[in-house]
């Protein structure tokens, strides 16, 4: 797995040197201004000097904000009657031109940094939402490569750990409570972590410290959960004590749980999958050694009980030895019975779903006791799913099985099968409830417990 980089929403730290830069930066815009003046006015006059106080305000007011754009206003108005207003070097305002052009620039100063304030707020907004995404993006494309549950976690944990400057663990419950992966690898969690951690998954809601459910733990738990079942729960903290996510930043760990959240549910359902394939070729195999062991065994048990035959009729073998190789080819004979009776054909007992019966031995489909007539892929498709009930088989399974291995990537030819038995079999096709979606990976029957 290589090391690239992603987006990184949270802000870094704020300097002093940063908020001292803005006024530092106005003040020399004024001063600049203010020379600018000093030379101009010898030879065009007082009357120009005022506007080139003009676009410090601005400036000041439109990068910085309010603060520093009112203290290019105070500071223009100041050096403009200062240096060019009669009586010059002093503060005092003779010339009520001269009033107006200080609440003017008072007047620009606020108007201006008001309306820099709006853009530069729309413009945070955009790029903290962009960078957001590109973060969820970036660690949904990270989990997406990972096939494993273990993986998903080593993943999850570093890139949290990362964009949140924190320790990070990753626990699931099967069999019981226990950490997948850590970062760093050695964390150790005690008894009352633990007991915080199960609280957070069984109800489903963040616990530990800075959230609702206060504990005296140092870690913050969040679970992880899909829409049918609780698949974990992630613990962050900090070395120094303080909580790992501000305020601010829940809304942004929270998507990232969610991806968490899908990468392993979307884990879980391949291995249910590749459980049902290994299932299906499993009987596969068998229901191929059943349909030709009488054929391999019933001839050698014949030509040994031929044998036998001869040595009783001529009687030159031991009666003993005939009579025990008799006794012998006898439960050999039962036990392939019993084989063949476990043969795919003797199974009979039809599959119930709702009110929906799938008969595999008839070929017979019900609903509330009334016949219902399916086409031959749609059937197909059925009777497929009704051999592993319960379980979800892939898309290429079901295009393999019902239409055959040259269209494994017709999708959207099993997605007219599936909308047609719906049709015809659930009570509402709009919200199936007896052919279910996994989505991305297939579908599963769901069969009465």
């Amino acid at each position: 797995m290589d090391e690239e980089e992603f987006s990184n929403p949270l802000p870094g730290p704020v300097t002093a040197i940063g908020v001292v830069r803005p006024y530092a930066e106005t003040l020399a815009m004024v001063a600049a201004s203010t020379l600018v003046g000093m030379l101009v006015t010898p030879r065009w006059g007082n009357s120009p000097v005022d506007l080139l106080y003009l676009p410090p305000v601005l400036a000041a007011a439109g990068f910085y904000g309010l603060a520093p754009g009112v203290l290019a206003a105070v500071t223009s108005a100041l050096a403009f009657n200062y240096f060019f207003t009669e009586p010059v070097h002093t503060f005092r305002v003779s010339n009520p031109e001269d009033v107006a052009t200080v609440a003017l620039l008072f007047l620009v100063a606020l108007v201006t940094s008001q309306l820099a304030a709006r853009m530069r707020a729309g413009s945070r907004a955009a790029a903290a939402s962009a960078a957001r995404n590109a973060t969820i993006a970036g660690l949904a494309r990270r989990l997406l490569s990972c096939s494993t549950s273990e993986q998903i976690a080593r993943i999850a944990c570093r890139e949290l750990g990362r964009l949140f400057d924190c320790n990070t663990v990753l626990m699931a419950s099967a069999p019981e409570l226990h950490i997948v992966a850590a970062r760093p690898a050695h964390a150790v969690l005690n008894p009352s972590d633990l007991a915080v951690a199960a609280w957070a998954m069984a109800s489903g809601k963040a616990a530990g410290r800075g959230a609702e459910a206060v504990s005296t733990t140092e870690w913050v738990f969040h679970p992880v959960h899909s829409n049918s079942a609780s698949l974990g729960v992630i613990g962050l903290a900090r070395d120094d004590g303080t909580n790992p996510a501000r305020e601010g930043q829940l809304g942004l760990l929270n998507n990232l749980i969610d991806q968490v959240a899908l990468a392993l549910e979307r884990s879980r359902l391949e291995g249910e999958a590749r459980e049902s394939e290994q299932l299906r070729e499993r009987n596969r195999l068998r229901s191929a050694l059943l349909a030709t062991i009488g054929q391999d065994i019933e001839p050698r048990l014949l030509a040994i009980t031929s044998g036998m035959n001869a040595l009783r009729r001529d009687g030159s073998g031991d009666r003993e030895t005939v009579s025990a190789v008799g006794s012998e080819v006898t439960k050999l004979r039962q036990y392939l019975s019993n084989l063949l009776d476990l043969g795919p054909e003797a199974d009979q007992r039809p599959v119930t779903a709702g009110d929906v019966t799938i008969d595999l031995f008839r070929r017979a489909v019900a609903k509330g006791g009334d016949s219902v007539h399916l086409t031959p892929k749609e059937y197909a498709v059925l009777a497929e799913l009704a051999k592993y009930p319960g379980r979800v088989l892939t898309h290429a399974h079901l295009l393999r099985a019902a239409w055959g291995p040259a269209h494994e990537k017709q999708i959207d030819y099993l997605r007219v099968a599936v909308r047609g038995v719906r049709q015809k079999l659930e009570l509402d096709p709009a919200q199936p409830s007896l052919i279910v979606n996994e989505p991305g990976v297939g579908y599963r029957l769901v069969v009465e417990p």
